[in-house]
């Protein structure tokens, strides 16, 4: 089964998520003439279904790709499909968290409202097959804290547990998040399509 990304957090988060499928998987640093696929789509479900169409195609392996990101309320949903691409074209987690960061300055807790979202789309051949979605609801917090994860963890804040995702760390986050959530709702759907 391919993954169909090059964001090696995403690569590890999923490949612990999927381990108990007891699958070979591949992500697309296996195979580096893949095109480079441009996510212009308006949604998650239109990003993820591209690439996995795309990835499937050229591999001829069931394949899954996800596109998330976060939506801020007080920011009209943004970033959204942007998340990665937020603070333009040199975007990076540092100067993502610290454009966010700005934009929310001065924006009270009961104001700072925001969900994780992952979509999963699953393909073979070209056809997408089945696509998921996963959401893990909390809010932006007021500075980075944390050293593990990546994205926007740092600044992501599980209510339950008033701690960010990067202080959670990866076995507690790996089991909370929006793409857990996402691959638990796909994990039926793989075994089943894999078994064929």
């Amino acid at each position: 089964m391919v993954i169909a990304t090059r964001n090696k957090g995403k690569v590890k988060e999923i490949e612990k998520i999927l381990k108990e499928l007891g699958v070979k998987v591949y992500s697309l640093f296996d195979f580096p003439d893949m095109p480079k696929i441009v996510e212009n789509g308006k949604t998650f479900e239109d990003n993820a279904s591209k690439k996995a169409r795309v990835i499937s195609r050229h591999t001829h392996m069931l394949t899954i790709a996800d596109d998330s990101g976060l939506e801020v309320d007080y920011l009209g949903g943004r970033p959204g499909v942007r998340s990665s691409r937020f603070s333009g074209k040199d975007a990076d987690y540092v100067k993502n968290n610290r454009l966010l960061l700005n934009m929310m300055e001065g924006v009270p807790k009961s104001k700072r409202r925001a969900r994780f979202v992952c979509v999963i789309s699953i393909a073979k051949n070209g056809k997408v097959l089945e696509v998921v979605r996963g959401i893990c609801t909390g809010r932006i917090g007021l500075r980075l804290k944390g050293q593990t994860g990546f994205g926007y963890d740092p600044l992501f804040i599980d209510p339950k547990r008033d701690k960010t995702f990067a202080e959670l760390g990866s076995i507690i986050k790996n089991k909370i998040s929006h793409r857990y959530r996402a691959l638990k709702k796909a994990k039926r759907a793989i075994k089943r399509l894999l078994d064929n």
